[in-house]
């Protein structure tokens, strides 16, 4: 059948526009054919779209599809392995129908979670991140930067729940950081655009923070060793505030010098959403929310399509809180 998808014009060397994207149509046809009804977004998919991608896989090139994980319906099967009206998810990207083998897609249960755009979240990373790579556990100090965003949102509240004894998290505006405080249940936050990084971690933090998940890089990272313990565990995520620059710009090295002085361990990671790692972030995140103890940070955008692009376009300059997803119709 005949579909739409969103394609790259030209890999991303500077500043993304709509420019960079067009809608084509193409013909799918595989063992499986799948509606998509969700499409997730995430900021590292701007890192694929570049002409000197840095990540460990094959960029996006011009002419392809672009995007990852979607969630949809079968619609036409001939595996006995899926059946018409399953929900499954897969990396498809973004296009209105796909097409493939049965093994390019998961069944999943759709009672589950509440809704089955619960499944495009960032949980992953997150709960990677602050449970295996960090070890948060019982009387931690966390600070979380860019923590309303779809990484953040989520490890703040994993912190908390594995025991946290304070759980701060940082964002770009008065509005998010309310809203970390007043809904996702943070000890506290602050908007870094509102005077030194290092002195709000001074005051909310008098004794020093003990885990640092970072999404964002810059001076927030300078404030966080600032203000860490000795033996302070980093969870190095991302590098939003320099994600336009060149490579080098935009994955810049931290100070390991002063970090050692300081007696911080530095953890980059990278988290691939391999089975296992879904499996461990999806039961715990339905234990958390059956006992109330977690909000799932969320922002849906309803349009076709031609929408995504600027969908991800806003993503990219703060314009969402949580995990965002473009819900077709």
């Amino acid at each position: 059948m005949i579909t739409r998808e969103i394609r790259l014009t030209t890999q991303i060397t500077g500043v993304p526009t709509l420019d960079h994207f067009t809608v084509a149509e193409t013909e799918v046809d595989g063992e499986v054919l799948v509606r998509t009804e969700e499409v997730g977004l995430a900021a590292a998919y701007l890192e694929l779209m570049r002409a000197d991608c840095t990540l460990p896989v094959p960029a996006w090139q011009p002419g392809r599809r672009v995007g990852l994980v979607t969630v949809g319906t079968v619609v036409r099967s001939a595996s006995p392995e899926l059946a018409v009206g399953d929900l499954v998810r897969t990396t498809a990207g973004w296009s209105e129908f796909s097409a493939g083998p049965a093994s390019a897609y998961v069944r999943l249960d759709r009672g589950f979670l509440p809704d089955p755009g619960h499944h495009l979240g960032q949980g992953p990373t997150a709960y990677y991140g602050t449970a295996d790579v960090a070890a948060v556990g019982e009387g931690d100090v966390v600070f979380v930067s860019g923590a309303a965003g779809g990484v953040g949102s989520l490890a703040g509240q994993i912190a908390r729940c594995l025991g946290a004894a304070r759980v701060i998290g940082s964002a770009g505006s008065p509005a998010k950081a309310a809203y970390l405080v007043n809904e996702l249940g943070f000890d506290a936050a602050f908007d870094y655009h509102d005077g030194s990084p290092a002195d709000r971690l001074r005051e909310l933090a008098p004794e020093g923070i003990s885990v640092f998940f970072d999404v964002v890089g810059g001076e927030q990272y300078d404030a966080a060793l600032r203000a860490a313990r000795p033996g302070a565990r980093f969870a190095l995520c991302g590098s939003l505030s320099s994600q336009l620059g060149d490579a080098a710009v935009r994955f810049p090295q931290p100070d390991r010098a002063a970090a050692e002085a300081r007696g911080v361990e530095l953890l980059p990671f990278s988290c691939h959403h391999t089975p296992d790692q879904i499996e461990a972030w999806q039961k715990h995140f339905r234990t958390w929310l059956d006992e109330g103890r977690f909000v799932y940070p969320r922002t849906v955008v309803e349009g076709g399509i031609e929408d995504v692009p600027g969908a991800f376009l806003s993503l990219l300059q703060g314009s969402y809180r949580g995990n965002v997803s473009v819900r077709l119709p």
